[in-house]
């Protein structure tokens, strides 16, 4: 039953995160029991350090009664009493549990001095021994504590409104499909939703790690757990308990970390043979040497503290670096994965392209002022819901023209639109649009192509065509940086799969320096594609949108799934889920994944140079058992304090939040600048 042991012992001597995340994620209440269990260990410690007082009045008062060690040893047998008990119970219940654990080693240590009736060196090892177990639980309820924050985060209570428009103050899990909720400057959103009225700006770093709040207005999607910062929202409900983003990510987290690295596993399989190879070791140096304080010592050292803390501290570390980006692992088994990478394949619209429509370039006629041309096709389409009106008005938005309202607005699906604007019959539309209107496009002056990825909206007034506007699908400004960074930490081979036009699938490929390209794909040639990779001995990262790459994303040894804040695909198709849409991550996510590689491979060269060292000393009689003591939390503060240096990974990529200010003018975007500025 070795794997059985040893998956105890983790739990006994750590007190597992992944159990600890279990509770807080099943139990709604969990934040009391979190303060209880606190408050435990903190009883725990004044115990100890009251044991640890005696102990060091035992040789204080030796100093001051000289004539007698009565005083003395009366000190230190309290205070090896406080501190040893609690260990030995711990030792047995372990062995009475069928669990080999470095509670049982420490334990022998402490009875052997006592037999010895050597108090002080049993009260030292206690002490020592009992001060690491509070540290690592202390730090795993600080870990247990930051998930019932988490959860915490939805509110109890919510706004709901009544059909009459009056409030009513109902439990989030009264919540239903369809209900409308009021959300307040100030207040956490209880449920998914989308706006139905009002703009705010809403703080989501708890779901999409992305510090700068997000402005919302009708239509935009919010998150529970999300805050509003400022204005007043009605939202209609989505999604409900569990179901939420921030129910999800709870379960990813959860699902993480319970489960383990390959190199956790294999540890697993033979720490079960590890107390036995300890005992044989110390029968041997008694049977030769008959000096108790080296067996004392041979069980101090050995405890395993440092090789069963190498792996888990450098995997919550990393855990934590990606979380605070919005990257989430479905499996820690990726993160060891990810670090053997050598080959990505991109999907191409919502993935190297926003996958939105944007401006791309104006070209007035002869005599006409791009911003006039801009004014006129914006103040038409402003009442129009189509992807090309959305982006001409929020290019006018970001170039700060002031729009005309317009009057007898017109829409044709699928042509254009006409409007009267300053009093002029303006058309913005098609070219088939323009050919109904008979209006003449010969001034037009067109030198793009719509097979080229371009869309094409044509502008005239009063029948006199104006210049036209180019849209396309844009592509991300970080797309081009990321790539380069891939190249640069050794991926030997990028390629873009896509299921548009090849000569749109060439300009971009092109903007984002990706040479490998294919074009009009269905999802079975991507994964096909995928599969070409594979069988030639690379290690595929597969990164996608996750709404129609599920196959392919399946497909790869890795999927990494972008934006996944909302969307159900996306977190269940991929093995890593990125909540928001900075492709820069992903170089990122590959170097956490080799600097935890090597911070595991550096802790279990620590654990295994103490343990192999503490022996070799502590058999040759050079080793004292209070030295052992201190030699063995060196080696496990030595292990986690390498670990830590995880957490502060990608710091850097964490925009600055500035103070909240009252609404102002934008600055003019480059893009905004670009397009006024084409001719």
């Amino acid at each position: 039953m070795p794997e059985e042991s040893a998956q105890s012992t983790r739990q006994t001597q750590e007190e597992t995160l992944g159990a600890a995340v279990a509770e807080a994620v099943s139990d709604p209440e969990t934040a009391a029991e979190v303060d209880d269990r606190i408050g435990n260990v903190q009883r725990e410690l004044t115990r100890t350090l009251i044991g640890g007082v005696f102990i060091l009045n035992s040789y204080l008062a030796n100093w001051v009664y000289r004539d007698s060690d009565m005083p003395g040893e009366v000190s230190a047998a309290v205070g090896a009493l406080l501190l040893g008990v609690p260990l030995i119970m711990r030792g047995w219940r372990d062995l009475r549990s069928g669990v080999m654990s470095m509670n049982e080693l420490a334990s022998l240590a402490v009875l052997a001095s006592f037999a010895i009736r050597d108090y002080r060196v049993a009260g030292i090892v206690s002490f020592f021994m009992l001060l690491g177990n509070i540290v690592e639980s202390r730090t795993a309820l600080g870990a247990r504590a930051s998930i019932a924050s988490l959860v915490r985060l939805t509110p109890t209570s919510a706004r709901r409104l009544r059909k009459d428009g009056s409030e009513e103050e109902v439990t989030v899990s009264d919540l239903a499909l369809g209900d409308r909720v009021r959300i307040r400057p100030g207040d956490n959103i209880p449920a998914d939703g989308t706006v139905l009225s009002g703009q705010a700006a809403v703080n989501q770093a708890t779901i999409t790690g992305e510090s700068l709040p997000a402005d919302k207005q009708p239509g935009d999607e919010v998150f529970a757990g999300t805050q509003s910062l400022t204005g007043v929202l009605e939202v209609e409900v989505t999604r409900v308990g569990g179901e939420t983003t921030l129910g999800r990510v709870r379960e990813l987290i959860l699902a993480a970390e319970q489960t383990k690295l390959p190199l956790m596993r294999m540890i697993d399989r033979y720490v079960g043979f590890y107390t036995p190879t300890i005992l044989m070791i110390a029968a041997l140096v008694w049977f030769f040497s008959q000096e108790v304080p080296r067996v004392i010592a041979i069980f101090v050292v050995a405890c395993p503290g440092a090789l069963i803390l190498a792996a888990p501290t450098a995997v919550v570390a990393a855990l934590s670096a990606g979380a605070r980006l919005g990257i989430l692992f479905k499996n820690v088994a990726d993160i060891e994965a990810a670090a053997s990478l050598n080959a990505a394949v991109f999907d191409k619209t919502g993935t190297l392209t926003t996958g939105q429509l944007g401006v791309s370039r104006l070209s007035p006629t002869a005599g006409v002022e791009p911003a006039e041309l801009l004014r006129l096709v914006a103040s038409a389409e402003q009442y129009s819901n189509h992807p090309a009106a959305r982006a001409m008005v929020a290019l006018s938005q970001e170039a700060r023209v002031t729009l005309a309202e317009p009057a007898e607005f017109k829409e044709t699906a699928g042509r254009g639109v006409g409007a009267r604007v300053d009093g002029h019959h303006v058309l913005a539309g098609n070219l088939e649009w323009m050919h109904d209107n008979e209006v003449d496009l010969v001034s037009a002056g067109v030198d793009l192509t719509e097979a080229e990825g371009f869309s094409l909206i044509f502008v005239a007034r009063d029948q006199r065509c104006l210049g036209w506007v180019a849209l396309q699908d844009q592509v991300r400004e970080d797309a081009r940086e990321a790539l380069r960074d891939l190249k640069h930490d050794g991926m030997l081979r990028i390629a873009m799969v896509t299921g548009d036009r090849e000569s749109v699938a060439r300009r971009v490929s092109k903007e984002v320096g990706c040479d490998d390209v294919r074009a009009d794909c269905l999802p079975q040639t991507k994964v096909e594609f995928v599969e070409q990779f594979k069988q030639k001995g690379y290690s595929v990262a597969v990164v996608g949108d996750g709404v129609n790459d599920a196959p392919a994303l399946a497909a790869g040894d890795i999927g990494i799934a972008m934006g996944a804040a909302g969307s159900d695909v996306a977190i269940h198709s991929a093995t890593i889920a990125l909540m928001n849409n900075n492709l820069k991550l992903v170089p990122f996510l590959i170097r956490l994944s080799r600097r935890t590689r090597a911070i595991i491979n550096q802790n279990f060269a620590i654990g295994i140079l103490f343990i192999v060292g503490g022996l070799v000393l502590s058999s040759l009689g050079w080793l004292s058992p209070v030295v052992a003591v201190v030699l063995h939390n060196v080696g496990s503060l030595a292990v986690a304090f390498n670990s830590a240096r995880l957490v502060r990974e990608g710091e850097g990529m964490q925009p600055h939040t500035a103070p909240l200010t009252l609404p102002q003018a934008p600055a003019m975007t480059a893009q905004a600048q670009s397009a006024l500025g084409a001719r």
